[in-house]
């Protein structure tokens, strides 16, 4: 079966208390009694979309869907100058998902998300491998410095003129400096004009590494509400900054950590904001990984990835 689930509403919803005046939106939806999954939203700070809710079969799962702090419904907004992003780190996501799965009384739950949501995703399985039964991910990141270079930074080698523009928009920044870290202080700046001109020069960056995948159909970073693109911009840049708060390398050292819990790893070949190798990596260093490469695939995957995933969800449910 390669077609979506019919669209989902919520039975129950919420906003959750997770400390330091953050209060994250989740949603429940599917069979109260079905199998638990978490979708782990990308960006950072994208939010949780109502699409996510399709991949899974409504009378199997109890499907999990949360907004990360500072974006989507959860507040503080991070579109908000004013809100204090020091407790927004990848350490306090894991405890927001540790502390969701305990307010909703699940045991153990599948995870499922790919970019920043991967990276995420692997972080706290290997922070609370009892708490997980299986992973799918399409679109594998460990935000790497390594990584977060290549995408800011060696993608421009595809798109000279674009990146040149990127680079103009944070004056003052040699070639070989820390553009990201330029843009985070942009996007934080108490000038709205300027945060506005980082927030539209950042999404244009993006959109012309995806621009290979969309055929400028779409701009999936440009065509977002205003709002959700200085919360998205402010958050991406604040965690890549820091490297996510991760030691270099540790998820995928980690991994062996993952041993026992099955995982479906779906990966376009043709990726350019995320290349194959790391998927490649994480399965060789993950013993029950299954890494699929769907050749003619980006970053944005595609109606084969959507295949894979649905298939490996599908098969997954039947574990019970």
């Amino acid at each position: 079966m390669s077609e979506l689930f019919p669209p989902a509403e919520p039975y129950e919803q919420g906003m959750l208390d997770v400390g330091d005046g953050n209060l994250v939106y989740w949603e429940v939806c599917g069979n109260p009694a079905g199998k638990p999954a978490l979708v782990v939203h990308g960006g950072p700070g994208s939010g949780c979309v109502p699409g996510a809710r399709r991949y899974f079969d409504p009378d199997r799962y109890r499907v999990v869907l949360f907004d990360q702090r500072g974006c989507g419904r959860s507040t503080p907004h991070a579109s908000d100058p004013a809100t204090d992003m020091r407790h927004n780190t990848t350490q306090h996501l894991i405890a927001d998902m540790e502390r969701l799965r305990e307010h909703l009384g699940i045991a153990r739950w599948l995870l499922y998300g790919g970019s920043w949501g991967s990276t995420l995703i692997l972080a706290y399985a290997q922070t609370h491998t009892d708490r997980v039964s299986e992973i799918v991910i399409p679109a594998v990141t460990t935000t790497r410095r390594s990584e977060i270079d290549w995408l800011y930074r060696g993608a421009g080698r595809f798109f000279p003129e674009q990146w040149q523009r990127f680079l103009a928009g944070a004056p003052g920044t040699p070639r070989d400096g820390d553009i990201v870290a330029a843009y985070a202080r942009l996007a934080a700046d108490p000038d709205a004009a300027v945060r506005e001109r980082a927030t539209a020069d950042w999404c244009a960056w993006e959109d012309a590494v995806l621009s290979g995948e969309t055929k400028g159909a779409s701009s999936p970073y440009g065509d977002r509400p205003p709002a959700a693109q200085l919360a998205l911009v402010r958050i991406c840049s604040h965690y890549f900054s820091h490297g996510a708060w991760l030691e270099e390398g540790a998820l995928l050292r980690d991994a062996p950590r993952l041993s026992g819990i099955p995982g479906v790893l779906v990966h376009g070949r043709l990726d350019i904001a995320a290349p194959l190798d790391t998927a490649w990596e994480l399965a060789r260093a993950w013993p029950d990984a299954e890494l699929i490469v769907v050749g003619d695939a980006g970053h944005l995957g595609g109606d084969t990835t959507q295949g894979h995933v649905l298939e490996a969800l599908n098969r997954f449910a039947r574990r019970g």
